[in-house]
């Protein structure tokens, strides 16, 4: 499994604000389908793991803006994982356009049952998938500087 997922978004009319710039509520939804795009990666879909009982609520969520996104720019979101366990995961993900990163984010998930979202230990419901998960993340993340 590839350590960084890198997912392509253009920036839509209807995501920019009355400054002709990216709304900074429209950060997570990108992390969201940049995360969606990870976890496929690692050889299961999102949807796969709720049918098997697995969710992954957001439980914290960071986001840095550095420069403004437009309209019809495409950016990439280059997603990776920077901290794994049995019961918690956390992505980090960086918004770069041209070469420059516009934007920096984390958010942090907990692994739950569907049924009661009570915690559950993902390395024995599901080994493999924690193991893939775990050779994924990338080690001293750089912190974002606020």
């Amino acid at each position: 499994m590839e350590k960084i997922n890198k997912l392509e978004i253009t920036a839509r009319y209807a995501e920019t604000d009355m400054m002709g710039i990216i709304h900074h509520s429209v950060y997570p939804v990108w992390f969201e389908a940049a995360r969606t795009e990870f976890i496929k990666m690692s050889g299961i879909s999102y949807s796969e793991l709720e049918k098997r009982g697995i969710m992954l609520p957001l439980t914290g969520l960071e986001c840095k803006y550095i420069k403004p996104v437009h309209y019809e720019d495409v950016v990439t979101i280059e997603t990776s994982l920077s901290k794994m366990s049995y019961a918690k995961i956390h992505f980090s993900y960086k918004v770069i356009l041209n070469d420059e990163i516009m934007a920096e984010g984390k958010t942090f998930h907990g692994f739950v049952s569907s049924k009661d979202f009570k915690p559950v230990n993902i390395k024995k419901i599901m080994p493999q998938l924690y193991e893939e998960l775990s050779n994924a993340v990338i080690k001293e993340q750089k912190t974002i500087n606020t």
